[in-house]
């Protein structure tokens, strides 16, 4: 299921961003409305705002919705592996309270007359 919603995700991804590519700027109406051969487009010569616009909205609500979920579904996923788990192989390293529990060691007196004990 999530693979599924993430190749959808990445397929709204491109085509939003295709569509906005696509569309024309403000100022670009102005030379359209003089005869600039806005009629002999595919949409007409007021059919194309329209039609970009609502679909630029429905791919980028469908964007974030998914977003949405997407996070949600990330967010409730179990950990598969443990970052402790790659620490087992290191020395284990003497605390405190081991180094507490044993008992000291007399080191062996020194038998030089100059080393005192």
């Amino acid at each position: 299921m999530y693979e599924i919603l993430l190749v959808i995700y990445l397929i709204v991804a491109l085509a939003l961003i295709g569509f906005v590519l696509i569309q024309q700027g403000k100022g670009a109406d102005m030379g359209s409305s003089f005869g600039a051969g806005a009629s002999a487009t595919v949409f007409g010569s007021s059919g194309a705002g329209n039609f970009m616009t609502k679909t630029t909205t429905l791919l980028a609500t469908v964007f974030f919705v998914l977003s949405i979920v997407l996070g949600n579904l990330t967010a409730g996923q179990i950990k598969k592996t443990d970052e402790w788990e790659n620490l087992q192989a290191a020395p284990a390293v003497e605390t405190v309270s081991e180094a507490a529990n044993e008992v000291p060691v007399e080191e062996p007196k020194s038998t030089n007359p100059d080393v005192p004990n």
